[in-house]
């Protein structure tokens, strides 16, 4: 029961963590559309790119060498092109409700208290 806990504990906290570094990047392209008065979307692959552009490039290559690296190059592109507060928030908000408690609530009026 106590590794059950954990993680769930494990996974609210890794899809809350997602779901915030989402909000922030798409706070970043609101921002960039208010900027140019227009929607601005930008792809995961500009924001991986902006913050550390050799793990990218190492993720490439390893995908590449794989087995299936022609099947996971196409994927892995469109996935790279998506905005990237898309494609955080949606693993975020499947982690964060894998590790939800379990329990079903009862809610009772004031009046019955």
């Amino acid at each position: 029961m106590e590794c059950g806990l954990r993680m769930r504990l494990f996974l609210r906290i890794l899809g809350t963590w997602l779901l915030g570094v989402a909000l922030i990047l798409l706070i970043m392209d609101g921002t960039r559309s208010l900027g140019a008065n227009r929607l601005v979307f930008t792809s995961l692959e500009a924001n991986w790119s902006w913050l550390h552009p050799a793990s990218l490039e190492v993720v490439r290559e390893f995908l590449s060498t794989r087995f299936f690296g022609v099947v996971l190059e196409p994927v892995t592109e469109a996935i790279l092109a998506f905005p990237g507060w898309a494609v955080l928030a949606v693993p975020g908000a499947l982690l964060a409700w894998m590790g939800r408690s379990r329990k079903t609530r009862l809610f009772v009026r004031h009046d019955q208290i």
